[in-house]
């Protein structure tokens, strides 16, 4: 059994936990690839859409607080053979939300060693890892050995126990909130109207315009996902039945209010207007097309550390390589959230009998 020991508190720390992640410190450029300064719009769409999922979970936890989440709702309304398709997607959703997670800490990672002195102590780029260990093999490199090593050690996290991960948790949850607080501090001032314009490239019939918002809320999507992750916990809660609501809607409000803040402090400050093939349409993110035209280019969408890659520009370089400290320490906090729900999510379905009881001793 699970000992019921998470207040509210501590339900919202954990869901802020595993929402603030590589959404915001990555996917930013990405979105306003899609959508120019617009992605602010896209970042409200997302936040309503996930909005009316907490309300029904935080209804479904609320009935039932039972580890599980979604998994166990199904089971009890539609059946095992349902249930058990639901579980190993959430299993799925968890796995793919944690790999990604891992990467874009690679990344943050492999960026530091490769521009940072350490104050001093080593030559830039002397810490570097090989090309073949920093990414995968699909992504041109051997082994990414900096994500493997950050899932692992995150593992070894969650075995010693929940009231150990939480306190670990709250930790990063609260580094992530002063970086992303010193980056709206310095960004927001710096905001100016003409970095907005033309705030919808193309208006809203092209391209560029509603079906570039509506892609770049799906791209912001993922900024969110790990917010139903609160009501796994439900059975370790105290008093779920106000809480697990509580620790829902707070974080999820919260998360909201940073990203709108982070999306118009980066556009606002250094513009966000997407890179243009020869058909004057946007190039797709990550394509060889796009990495030759960002060439020598200070763009917003050309940096895969975006909130970095902008109080560089704004000149605070040693700020700027800050925040890319504080991303690299604080991410993992979102794969902890994610590989969390996951093994409720195991726990629950072994208790069900649908996996080995070995994972409900």
């Amino acid at each position: 059994s699970l000992k019921r020991q998470l207040g509210p508190i501590q339900l919202t720390l954990l869901g802020i936990g595993a929402v603030i992640g590589t959404g915001i410190f990555v996917l930013t450029a990405e979105a306003a690839q899609k959508a120019g300064p617009a992605m602010m719009v896209s970042f409200v769409i997302a936040a309503v859409v996930c909005g009316l999922a907490a309300f029904a979970y935080a209804e479904l936890a609320a009935m039932l607080p039972v580890s599980g989440s979604a998994y166990t709702y199904t089971y009890g309304v539609m059946g095992e053979l349902v249930a058990w398709i639901v579980g190993w997607a959430l299993v799925l959703e968890y796995a793919i939300g944690a790999t990604a997670v891992c990467v874009g800490w690679s990344g943050y990672m492999n960026g530091l060693l490769m521009h940072t002195d350490f104050f001093g102590l080593v030559q830039p780029g002397a810490l570097a890892l090989p090309e073949y260990l920093r990414t995968g093999y699909f992504s041109g490199g051997g082994f990414n050995l900096l994500a493997f090593l950050v899932g692992a050690l995150v593992t070894w996290l969650l075995v010693i126990g929940t009231s150990k991960s939480a306190r670990v948790n709250a930790v990063l949850v609260a580094i992530k909130i002063v970086a992303l607080t010193v980056f709206v501090a310095l960004a927001v001032p710096a905001a100016k109207s003409g970095n907005l314009e033309p705030f919808l490239p193309g208006g809203w019939g092209s391209p560029m315009g509603g079906a570039g918002v509506l892609g770049a809320a799906a791209s912001i999507f993922f900024a969110y996902v790990g917010f139903e992750a609160v009501s796994t916990a439900a059975e370790e809660t105290k008093n779920p039945y106000r809480n697990i609501p509580i620790g829902l809607i707070a974080s999820l409000l919260i998360c909201t209010v940073f990203y709108l803040l982070v999306g118009y402090g980066a556009a606002g400050s250094i513009g966000a207007q997407p890179m243009l093939g020869a058909n004057g349409l946007p190039l797709d993110p990550g394509t060889p097309e796009m990495t030759a035209a960002c060439v020598g280019s200070n763009a917003l969408v050309c940096s895969n550390e975006p909130l970095a890659h902008v109080l560089r520009v704004l000149g605070f370089p040693e700020i700027g390589n800050w925040i890319g400290v504080a991303a690299i320490i604080a991410l993992p906090s979102v794969i902890l959230m994610m590989m969390f729900g996951q093994t409720r999510i195991f726990f629950t379905m072994s208790r069900d009998g649908l996996l080995p009881s070995k994972l409900s001793d």
